[in-house]
């Protein structure tokens, strides 16, 4: 299994191109997967500066319904005609920013999505292929809450705190191995991990709004209590990432670029 970061906050490389956002190239033994697209067409000038094809991806997967993970859907249904899009059904609600700021998707996709037939609403599970499976967890307890951090969903005139209904986490099983990919862990990444324990885990922690201190202490313990390797990025935040990897054996950077051979 190869995943590669087509798009990441940062990079080592002088031939890729950054934003804020997240899309992931993942090649299974049996699929070619794209996760999540960024916030533009970047990810795909990416994608061609590195020699992926994204016209063969045959399963592209939306983790949740903000802009920085969403906003490049449009280039990439300009650039394959073929593979089903999973999204979660709450996925297109008005999402904002701790500031008001829509931060949602755009609406009109989903009718370019239905009208080519290549929309897939997913709900609590949904079996993509043998080995490949989207939860949502949204009937699963948190026994972790670091709140909404500000951003909110619209209920009908009222901004009320996101509960991230919207995020779902792509579960692959491969040769005995467990690996989960998950867009920004909203909905907390020890959570994540009580109900997973994958063997690998890629993904953002969601923690840079947090200061390093006590709350990033108790993250990294309750994380190495698993010997899953942890490769992380977007979200989580530089500083948060150096002060966690003081104190984390098995946690690696996934920048723009970079590629991880399992």
């Amino acid at each position: 299994m190869k995943i590669t970061a087509l798009l990441e906050n940062t990079t080592e490389r002088n031939d890729m191109q950054v934003e804020h956002g997240l899309s992931l190239y993942i090649e299974t033994d049996t699929h070619k997967i794209l996760f999540d697209m960024g916030q533009s067409n970047l990810f795909a000038k990416n994608a061609e500066t590195l020699g992926i094809d994204l016209s063969a991806v045959d399963i592209a997967v939306l983790s949740h319904g903000h802009y920085d993970h969403g906003g490049g859907l449009k280039t990439f249904l300009s650039l394959n005609d073929k593979a089903p899009v999973y999204i979660n059904r709450f996925a297109f609600e008005p999402h904002f920013n701790a500031s008001d700021k829509y931060i949602g998707l755009d609406a009109s996709l989903k009718t370019t999505l239905v009208e080519q037939d290549r929309l897939r609403f997913t709900a609590e599970t949904c079996t993509l292929a043998p080995g490949l499976t989207l939860f949502s967890c949204n009937e699963r307890a948190r026994s972790c809450d670091l709140g909404s951090f500000g951003l909110t969903v619209l209920d009908g005139n009222n901004h009320v705190p996101d509960d991230f209904r919207h995020e779902q986490y792509l579960l692959i099983e491969e040769k005995d191995l467990r690996v989960l990919i998950s867009g920004c862990s909203h909905k907390g990444i020890q959570n994540i991990m009580e109900w997973f324990s994958p063997d690998v885990l890629v993904g953002g922690f969601h923690f840079m709004k947090l200061d390093p201190g006590d709350t990033l202490d108790t993250a990294a313990r309750a994380l190495n209590k698993y010997s899953t390797r942890y490769f992380t990025g977007h979200c989580t935040g530089e500083e948060q990432f150096a002060y966690l990897k003081e104190r984390m054996e098995r946690l690696e950077y996934l920048s723009c670029g970079k590629t991880i051979e399992l």
